[in-house]
C-alpha cells in the first residue's frame, strides 16, 4: 500500500507507537493517535508529524470501555474523510501476582489488550470497504506467539495475547475478500522496561541469540513490511531476535 495521503490510525503513542507514527507520516500518511492517559507523548508525537507537513490528530479514548472505540474510529474517519490503515498498539502491561488478581484486574486486562483491537478492527473495516482495502496490523507477544508461558505474573495479558493472535488469523478470512489484510506483530526484547536493572538488561541479551535489545526501529520495519505486502493476511511475525529458539 502506497501511504502517500491515506490515514492511519494508530491505538498507544507511547514509545513504540511514536516510532510508527513518525514514520508512516514521513511516507505520507495523516495520522490519527489515541491515549488514554498519555497525552503528553501523544501531543508531542503529534508536533513532530505536523512539522513534516502532514496532519495529525489526538484523541482521548479509554479503550477499556467499548463505546470508546467506536467513537475513536468514527473521530479519526470525521477528522480526515477516511481510514486506511489500523494499527493496534494500546496495551497494558504490568505484573500481578496470581494470588492479587482480581476480577476487575482481568476484565480491563481483557479490554484493553483484546477487546479494543476487536472492536476498533471492527469500526474500520466499513471504511476500509468504502476506501476499496485496507490494513489492519494488531501487536501481540513473542511468548504466546511461541506457544509458551514463561514469566509469572502476567496471566492476564498472556491471554489476552494468545486472543489477539487467534483474532488476527480469524479476522484475516473474515475480511480477506474485502482486500483488507490482518496481520500481528510479536515483540521480543525490544525496549526494556524503564525501571529495569542493569543485570536484568544483561540477561535478556545473554538470553537473546542475537545479543542485544531489538529497539523501536525493528517494530517500524515490521509494521511497514505490513502495510506494503499485498499478499500476506493472517500472519504473526516474531520480532525477537530469535529469543523463541531457547
Amino acid at each position: 500500500m502506497d501511504l502517500e495521503h491515506r490515514v492511519v490510525l494508530i491505538t498507544g503513542p507511547r514509545r513504540i507507537g511514536a516510532e510508527v507514527a513518525k514514520r508512516v507520516a514521513a511516507r505520507g500518511a495523516d495520522v490519527a493517535l489515541s491515549y488514554n492517559q498519555s497525552q503528553n507523548e501523544a501531543e508531542t508525537a503529534a508536533a513532530g508529524i505536523r512539522a513534516t507537513g502532514r496532519r495529525a490528530v489526538c484523541i482521548q479514548a479509554d479503550l477499556s470501555q467499548g463505546p470508546a472505540c467506536q467513537r475513536l474510529v468514527d473521530e479519526t474517519v470525521r477528522q480526515f474523510g477516511r481510514l486506511d490503515v489500523l494499527v493496534n498498539m494500546a496495551s497494558l502491561y504490568a505484573a500481578t501476582p496470581f494470588d492479587e488478581l482480581t476480577e476487575a484486574i482481568w476484565d480491563r486486562g481483557l479490554a484493553v489488550d483484546l477487546k479494543a483491537a476487536f472492536l476498533c478492527s471492527r469500526a474500520a473495516v466499513p471504511h476500509m470497504r468504502e476506501a476499496g482495502g485496507g490494513r489492519i496490523i494488531n501487536v501481540a507477544d513473542w511468548l504466546p506467539a511461541s506457544g509458551r508461558a514463561r514469566y509469572k505474573g502476567f496471566l492476564p495479558y498472556y491471554v489476552a495475547k494468545s486472543g489477539v493472535i487467534a483474532l488476527t488469523e480469524a479476522l484475516a478470512l473474515e475480511v480477506a475478500a474485502d482486500g483488507i489484510l490482518v496481520n500481528a506483530v510479536a515483540p521480543g526484547p525490544i525496549l526494556a522496561p524503564p525501571d529495569t536493572d542493569a543485570e536484568e538488561v544483561k540477561a535478556v541479551e545473554q538470553a537473546t541469540p542475537l545479543g542485544r535489545w531489538g529497539g523501536e526501529a525493528e517494530i517500524v520495519k515490521a509494521v511497514l513490511f505490513l502495510v506494503d505486502t499485498d499478499f500476506v493476511t493472517g500472519e504473526v511475525i516474531r520480532v525477537d531476535g530469535g529469543r523463541h529458539l531457547r
